[in-house]
Formats: structure tokens, C-alpha cells, sequence
């Protein structure tokens, strides 16, 4: 069997870059883990770290499991991704807004 790509094929990660990325998370999901657990924080400072580390963590698996970047080869990927992301976004956002519209019109 040949285990060639085509010209557009864009290449997946290597071991090492999948272990990087493997540590970010599991470092990334014990640091909210801690601060929840601790309790040391005040609760808007720990929503802010389970948030701001969430956030970072999305960046994370996006880049090191997705292989998705704004290099040239991976443009095409990033753009769809992100396309899609914003679909789902106005879907949820708006059926949300819709359904508390409706329920707010039954009130009256």
C-alpha cells in the first residue's frame, strides 16, 4: 500500500506534536480542576480561570489535534471550521431568542 498525499492533502501532526499537545490539556484541565477544588479563589476569580483556561484550551485542541492554522495549507480548513462554528453559534443563539421571545409574548 502506497501512503502517499495528494498535492492539497494537508500533512497530520507528528507524535511529538500530538504529545504536545496532549500536555497542554491535561496541564490546562488541572489547573481549573485545582482552583475549583481548593476553594482558595473568590468565585469570580475561579469562574475567570475555568473560563479564560476553557478558552485557551479550545486554542489548544484546535491547533494540536485539528491541525487547523492560517498558514497557507491550512487556510482552506480554518476558514470551513470557522464558517461552521458561526452557523452553530446564530442557530443556538437565535432559537434561544426566539423560543424567550415567544415565552415572553405568552405572558401578556
Amino acid at each position: 500500500m502506497s501512503h502517499e498525499h495528494s498535492a492539497g492533502a494537508q500533512a497530520h501532526g507528528s507524535v511529538k506534536s500530538y504529545l504536545t499537545g496532549f500536555v497542554w490539556s491535561v496541564i490546562l484541565t488541572a489547573i481549573p480542576f485545582w482552583a475549583v477544588m481548593a476553594g482558595q479563589l473568590s468565585k469570580p476569580a475561579t469562574l475567570a480561570v475555568v473560563v479564560g483556561l476553557a478558552m485557551v484550551q479550545l486554542v489548544v485542541h484546535l491547533k494540536y489535534f485539528l491541525h487547523l492554522d492560517f498558514s497557507r495549507a491550512g487556510r482552506d480548513s480554518s476558514f470551513a471550521f470557522l464558517f461552521t462554528a458561526l452557523i452553530i453559534v446564530m442557530v443556538v443563539g437565535l432559537s434561544v431568542w426566539i423560543i424567550y421571545s415567544a415565552n415572553a409574548m405568552m405572558m401578556y
